[in-house]
């Protein structure tokens, strides 16, 4: 039964991820597709160049509310362990390589984000300190991306996770960290904003 769980809670995980907010608003919103200007992500940070702030603040919170939605339901499957990892990493999987968009979708932090909320509000607010020192510091998201989910997983050891999040950070972590990689050599003209 656990095997089917688990397996249950990846597919789940990934259709919600697959569903790209990205995508539908800005369709909605100005009739175009996001993944053809800007960055070409279909993430918040793209529809906030494409069409403004107000939708970009719709894509964020349903984008973490997706992925907090498929780790909240892998609890009630599994509790809390390999199930709530495997929805975790398989939400992440789905917003960045969606199967209902061509597999071009976003960069899955803010997806992410959701999914370590719903596993330990603490470790999310860890997270999130990482990624804003690490974006500060290095002034190039992707890299600082790549580096945050990297040491996304010690950081929260370091706080007395138990193994049971810290498999499920280790998940989110790994999926935004190769994500990021595509990324590594873009050329940014300025911290979070417009880039060349």
């Amino acid at each position: 039964m656990g095997v089917w769980n688990a397996i249950a809670a990846g597919a789940i995980g990934y259709a919600l991820g697959s569903i790209s907010f990205a995508i539908l608003v800005t369709r909605w919103k100005a009739g175009i597709d996001v993944r053809e200007v800007g960055s070409g992500h279909a993430g918040g940070t793209n529809v906030m160049r494409a069409v403004g702030w107000g939708p970009a603040i719709l894509v964020a919170v349903l984008d973490f509310g997706k992925g907090y939605l498929a780790v909240w339901l892998a609890q009630r499957l599994g509790g809390v362990g390999l199930t709530t990892a495997i929805a975790a990493g398989a939400v992440v999987i789905g917003h960045c390589w969606p199967i209902f968009a061509g597999f071009r979708g976003g960069m899955g932090v803010g997806c992410g984000a959701g999914a370590l909320l719903a596993i330990w509000p603490l470790g999310f607010v860890l997270a999130v300190g990482l990624g804003v020192s690490l974006q500060l510091i290095i002034h190039h998201s992707a890299r600082a991306n790549v580096f945050t989910g990297i040491l996304l997983t010690p950081l929260w050891a370091l706080f007395g996770a138990l193994w049971p999040w810290l498999i499920t950070a280790a998940a989110v972590g790994s999926v935004v960290s190769f994500r990021a990689l595509s990324d590594w050599r873009r050329v940014y003209t300025e911290l979070w904003l417009d880039r060349r």
